[in-house]
């Protein structure tokens, strides 16, 4: 039995079931007296440890997101904060920075603040090396391999999806492909778009020098546009670029642009994450679309019903969509060989 049968038995939303839980005031008694009914005819026991937070004025749920300028983030953390409040749940959002140690942050902001439950926006698994106190949640990276029995991860397949890209970007005609963004020194989300790519690379027989074909970044405009730059200006063969994030590959669009190409006449763009602005685009930018409506769902929910009763972690991949946009163009024979 979890929160989500008690929602079905009682006929309710999960939202509704944790406003009465949390006994919140904005839900009406007959609706309270009847999910505490079928509460207490299946004989549940709320967590204990929440319980006991609770009684110490625990009252909200920190969310740390890690950088300022992911607007996939962005996209996220409304959903996510949308999902707290109908849930009758006080939200604290702390950015930290895209290098920062999350963990670290997240100990001490237990001890000064009490949070009831822990959102993790982006996450360095090499921070995860205690078990946190209180339920937590890691969004857009897995922690299924790590010891951490409070933490549950939802997240894309990023080594999968970089792959389809590099495929896609084969099956029209490139083989000079640039990969722009990320440090797979520092990110282990980096580290598996790169993995994925390479993997593409070996099973096309296309040879990959890193030294020409890769610039690292940070996730921003303004780093993607210098490491366009620079990347291009090193190797002017290039005829394709993934970016590992679409705020990289708009930055990539305005630095190609200044070097006096077109996109996708001189060069093909795919971005990565399928934030909002891409479809706004000119070209409208091809990319990896991650579910960001289900993973702040599937996080949101699991953290609430883990808050209320004693359940074990969970880890979800959840599906990504490649989108092809107006920035990648089909190479001819021709095309390809005067590259």
């Amino acid at each position: 039995m979890t929160i989500k049968d008690i929602a079905r038995l009682s006929g309710y939303s999960v939202g509704t079931v944790s406003r009465v839980l949390n006994n919140h005031p904005d839900v009406s008694k007959q609706t309270r007296s009847h999910v505490l009914a079928v509460v207490q005819d299946n004989n549940f026991q709320p967590n204990t440890n929440a319980k006991h937070l609770k009684l110490q004025n625990s009252a909200c749920i920190a969310v740390l997101v890690k950088g300022t300028q992911n607007m996939l983030f962005a996209d996220i953390l409304e959903r996510v904060e949308a999902q707290l409040r109908s849930s009758g749940e006080e939200t604290m959002v702390c950015y930290l920075d895209e290098n920062a140690n999350e963990v670290a942050y997240a100990i001490q902001l237990c001890k000064e603040q009490r949070p009831r439950g822990l959102v993790f926006l982006g996450g360095n698994l090499d921070n995860f090396q205690a078990d946190l106190s209180i339920p937590s949640v890691l969004l857009t990276n897995s922690a299924r391999d790590l010891d951490c029995r409070n933490v549950s991860s939802f997240t894309t397949d990023d080594a999968a999806a970089a792959s389809q890209v590099i495929d896609y970007l084969v099956e029209h005609g490139h083989r000079n492909i640039a990969l722009l963004g990320g440090d797979p020194n520092t990110s282990q989300i980096s580290g598996s778009r790169i993995r994925g790519c390479l993997e593409s690379f070996r099973r096309h027989g296309i040879a990959f020098d890193d030294k020409m074909q890769f610039a690292p970044c940070r996730f921003s405009m303004a780093d993607g546009y210098t490491a366009a730059k620079e990347l291009l200006q090193k190797n002017p063969r290039t005829t394709a670029i993934f970016a590992l994030g679409d705020v990289i590959a708009i930055g990539a669009m305005r630095a190609i642009f200044d070097l006096g190409m077109k996109i996708p006449e001189d060069i093909s763009l795919v971005g990565f994450d399928g934030i909002p602005m891409s479809r706004y685009c000119v070209p409208r930018l091809s990319t990896v679309a991650q579910d960001s409506q289900t993973l702040a769902a599937a996080g949101i929910e699991d953290l609430l019903k883990r808050i209320h009763f004693s359940c074990d972690a969970v880890h979800q991949v959840v599906p990504f969509q490649l989108v092809p946009g107006e920035s990648v163009r089909r190479l001819s024979a021709f095309d390809s060989n005067e590259r």
